[in-house]
């Protein structure tokens, strides 16, 4: 078995097999009679909802166990958490505010680790991204993909799935916002500019994210000033090459992003949210396998 940290733990094969695994509707029951642990500091309606489905539909009993219950680093150390529920479950699944308590939580224990959110990178977001690409598109190589906003934990875990893909992202943001931030070297294929129309020209998929994430209401006000000129409206996307629009949700209309382009009919987001789903239970009929 194998953790799931980050986009770059994969290789290639492994992200085709899982994307490969996600399309499959019945992958049997590889969970049957066994528990995943799903840690939440940080609430999530579609994490929570499609990774308990998912769990669900391998057979498992998902246990969804909120930040009180094990106070990680605080009531308990990461490593204490993670041995206590390898006792039990056969996966440890954790949204995090800090990456490094997953990374610790990953080496005290031969449990599985799979990675639902943490301040640095989001990768079960990425593959639902890839598996939606493929199916608006027909295909990953040489698609052109404009990201919009903050280069934030969604927009580096896409990132690193577009270079193993071979799909090609512009990322457009503000000075002091960009990969160049979260990232100390920008993967094959990928690149940081500052103007929103050159990111979007000729790409055939538009994605943005919130501007102020979870943690950050302290600089709402600033960041809404920094992004003004970055909300992905109607005209901004008639400059692209006829695109689809994709967001991972929660999305604050009026901000990142119009409702004419959320509720219009290039707006995958709903299509994007479901394949939340298919891709956790890939992922996890991936880890089973290792």
């Amino acid at each position: 078995m194998k953790d799931l940290l980050k986009i770059c733990d994969l290789g290639r094969q492994d992200l085709a097999e899982i994307l490969a695994l996600s399309e499959r509707g019945d992958l049997g029951r590889p969970l049957a009679g066994k528990g995943v642990a799903l840690v939440f500091q940080k609430p999530s309606a579609r994490t929570r909802n499609s990774m308990e489905l998912a769990v669900v539909q391998l057979g498992g009993h998902p246990v969804y166990i909120q930040k009180d219950e094990v106070g990680l680093g605080e009531r308990e150390s990461a490593e204490d958490v993670a041995r206590t529920l390898s006792c039990y479950h056969e996966i440890i699944a954790a949204r995090v505010m800090d990456h490094s308590d997953l990374v610790t939580m990953a080496g005290a224990t031969e449990t599985p680790l799979l990675n639902l959110l943490s301040d640095t990178d989001h990768p079960l977001q990425a593959l639902a991204d890839l598996l939606t690409i493929r199916q608006l598109v027909g295909r990953l190589d040489g698609v052109r993909i404009a990201y919009i906003g903050d280069a934030n934990n969604v927009c580096r875990s896409l990132a690193e799935a577009c270079a193993l893909s071979g799909a090609e992202l512009t990322v457009a943001s503000p000075q002091g916002y960009g990969l160049e931030t979260v990232m100390d070297t920008l993967p094959d294929g990928v690149r940081q500019v500052a103007d929103p129309a050159e990111a979007v020209e000729g790409a055939q998929i538009v994605y943005t994210d919130v501007w102020v994430s979870m943690g950050q209401d302290g600089e709402a006000e600033e960041r809404r000033r920094a992004f003004a000129a970055y909300q992905v409206d109607a005209a901004l996307m008639a400059r692209s090459a006829d695109a689809w629009f994709l967001h991972c949700l929660p999305a604050r209309r009026g901000e990142e992003v119009s409702s004419e382009v959320m509720d219009g009919p290039r707006s995958a987001v709903w299509r994007q949210a479901e394949n939340r789903m298919h891709t956790a239970r890939g992922a996890m009929a991936w880890m089973m396998t290792r």
